[in-house]
């Protein structure tokens, strides 16, 4: 439900970083509580929920590279309390809508305030015990540790302006469908759409927010309306509060001559070249920028899982450095292009099933990349091809009969082989984690494929590992591999003249 235009906005705290930071907004769940009570006004209702959903849509966003389960856990904590919150607001929010469009004389008002009161006090029971079975001791044992967490990234940043292009790009999606299809469903649709764009905006971008919340806040009060007149005449009909069809009538056209002005001014600003909808857009990343803040959120979620993430970067530096040298034509093709990408996210991805167990953790990585939600610039097909890569960098060769490959469309298996292989070597050249082999050079040699590697010693361990690590990449290319020391380079010594 929409705020209601009596309800005075929660105040601010000066400075928008204290208003915006998680810790603020922990800490003021907790006084919120206090304010609500047992009377459950609307207003400290309110701005309880305000707290509450500021935090829990930090977390959401946190969430897509912060794995910690803490962020689950606090969204958890507050979930029950908050839909409590939404379901008494409600109730609250139609009893104004009632008050405001219908005549004290007429029998519809008072047949619908008579049941919103009853709901009321049904909802304040339920509310009430949400509050007290509220863990406010653990609530503020994570206001002291989620927000040094949330501090790692700084507001602002790449990171998070592709974060809200995410949430653009779905909220945009449903604006389509709703302005094609004019539906109540996608009206409401796009209502959640554009709240999760404004949260994401007014909680990490503290530029965009201060030119773009007064239109955002506009907007979303819009659709809230819209929606609540949808529910409140529902609500009429639902439990015969129109004892004949020309009362029907009359609060059916009251209802719908608020509603259609409350989406003809959404329109007007929505609609068009110039839009809110483009000037939003202008000011998100594109082109290459979206590929690096993908990679970097991918990047940002294994370090938090992998417990040598220094390891992992090696050896996806490793790994290109032998793609490159095995494409090296002059033009990289898309298709290069792609595996390419596919290669260095598994790379750096491949040990994040070390977080769940040793053994096997293979299998756990290729789980636990599968189930990652693809950040914008990813496609699922591609993040679904990397975690077939990480799975075979360790352990059995690939065979086709395998369910992992099985699902791996017949034209690219070839592909996932090949680029584990390369995993698998690029692995291998760093066995001891100690990174003493710093740059490769690959060439193509008498049919042979030539590795030349700098701190590579053939009477070392690491000669051992590198020789079964090769296998893999030998059978899918069908040559030899050939591993050999890059000599230092030395300085010729001037002589005197």
């Amino acid at each position: 439900m929409a705020a209601s235009p009596s309800q005075a906005p929660i105040p601010a705290a000066p400075g928008h970083a204290k208003q915006h930071g998680l810790g603020f907004w922990m800490a003021r769940v907790l006084e919120e509580c206090d304010r609500a009570g047992t009377k459950l006004a609307p207003d400290p209702v309110h701005d309880l929920r305000v707290a509450l959903r500021r935090c829990r849509s930090m977390a959401d966003g946190i969430m897509t590279f912060d794995p910690d389960r803490s962020w689950n856990q606090m969204k958890k904590s507050g979930k029950k309390l908050f839909r409590s919150l939404g379901e008494l607001r409600d109730v609250q929010v139609m009893q104004e809508w009632v008050n405001k469009l219908g005549n004290p004389d007429d029998p519809v008002t008072g047949t619908l305030l008579r049941f919103l009161a009853s709901r009321e006090a049904q909802r304040k029971m339920e509310a009430a015990l949400a509050l007290q079975g509220f863990d406010r001791k653990q609530w503020k044992k994570w206001g002291a540790s989620l927000p040094r967490r949330s501090a790692r990234i700084r507001t602002g940043s790449l990171i998070f302006k592709h974060l809200a292009l995410e949430r653009w790009t779905d909220a945009y999606r449903l604006h389509q469908h709703a302005i094609r299809t004019r539906s109540k469903v996608a009206w409401h649709g796009l209502r959640i759409g554009l709240k999760r764009f404004r949260y994401i905006v007014e909680n990490f971008l503290p530029a965009q927010h201060d030119a773009w919340i007064g239109d955002l806040k506009e907007l979303q009060d819009l659709l809230g309306e819209v929606h609540d007149l949808d529910v409140l005449l529902s609500t009429g009909l639902e439990i015969k509060a129109f004892p004949d069809v020309e009362s029907r009538r009359h609060w059916h056209d009251k209802v719908v001559q608020e509603r259609s002005r409350r989406i003809t001014q959404y329109r007007e600003k929505m609609i068009g070249k110039n839009s809110l909808w483009q000037l939003w857009r202008a000011q998100l990343p594109t082109g290459k920028q979206i590929d690096a803040a993908a990679l970097k959120r991918l990047t940002l979620w294994a370090a938090a899982l992998d417990p040598d993430f220094k390891h992992s970067r090696h050896v996806a530096r490793l790994a290109l450095q032998l793609y490159d040298g095995m494409t090296a034509n002059g033009h990289r093709t898309p298709e290069q292009k792609k595996e390419r990408e596919v290669l260095q996210i598994a790379a750096l991805l491949h040990e994040v099933g070390l977080s769940k167990k040793q053994k096997g953790h293979h299998k756990a990585s290729y789980r636990m990349i599968e189930k990652l939600i693809p950040p914008l610039g990813v496609s699922p097909e591609k993040l679904r091809m990397a975690a077939v890569v990480s799975r075979y960098h360790r352990g059995a060769l690939p065979q086709f009969r395998q369910k992992t490959l099985t699902e791996v469309p017949p034209s690219e298996r070839h592909v996932a082989q090949k680029l584990a292989g390369i995993l698998r070597l690029a692995n291998a050249f760093d066995a001891d984690h100690r990174a003493q082999i710093q740059r490769i050079q690959t060439s193509a040699k008498n049919g042979n494929l030539l590795i030349v590697a700098q701190g590579y010693n053939p009477r070392d361990r690491m000669a051992e590992n590198i020789a079964a690590g090769r296998h893999l990449l030998e059978v899918v290319c069908r040559q030899p591999i050939i591993v050999k020391r890059l000599a230092p380079k030395t300085r010729k010594s001037r002589t005197a003249s």
